[in-house]
């Protein structure tokens, strides 16, 4: 081979190398946006407990992977309504027992899973099953959650339990693909009717 031959076949590794490195980065970072944007605040938590976002995003990967072989389902129109009455004598209950209610909550939110097809694995592996379709309301899930189990040792007061009771609604709402319905208020009437 001649220098120019050398030169040029160089040139055109040298080229491929160089292009392979951008289209690799690239992809890396499109699949980092696309799992940013699916996980939220649960990619920016992994991140931080994991110390390293290649290792976040690995995991976040593997949930994924792991939930799309779950047999999940949507809610029956009958199971919805049993749900949402449910949920309504637990927020009921808060007056007289707030204790109760919370773990009431916490149970509801189970079954409503368990319903769904999620695993009933251990608090962390329910976690990591629902922030796949349901990031927006892990936190809630993890701030809940902990607050029963403060509770559970009398660690807490009422206020914190109304804080619980509140996040559990949201992942509660977020389960059943609809919002619940709120009481309806009474109508105000003109004077004299």
């Amino acid at each position: 081979m001649d220098k120019t031959t050398i030169i040029i076949v160089a040139a055109t590794l040298a080229a491929v190398v160089v292009i392979t490195a951008v289209v690799w980065i690239y992809l890396k970072k499109k699949q980092s946006e696309r799992l940013h944007s699916r996980f939220g605040p649960e990619y920016d938590r992994l991140a931080e407990v994991e110390g390293d976002r290649g290792r976040a995003e690995k995991t976040l990967h593997e949930r994924e992977k792991r939930v799309e072989k779950l047999k999940l389902v949507p809610l029956s129109p009958e199971d919805r309504y049993r749900f949402d009455g449910a949920w309504q004598q637990v927020q009921a209950g808060f007056v007289d027992d707030p204790r109760s209610a919370v773990a009431n909550a916490d149970r509801l939110v189970a079954e409503v899973m368990e319903t769904r097809g999620y695993p009933m694995g251990g608090f962390e592996q329910r976690v990591a099953d629902i922030s796949v379709d349901h990031s927006s309301v892990v936190t809630n899930y993890r701030v809940a959650h902990d607050i029963a189990l403060r509770d559970r040792g009398g660690e807490t007061g009422t206020e914190e339990l109304r804080t619980a009771l509140l996040h559990y609604r949201m992942l509660f709402e977020d389960l059943l693909e609809m919002p619940v319905a709120e009481p309806e208020k009474p109508k105000a009437t003109a004077a004299g009717s």
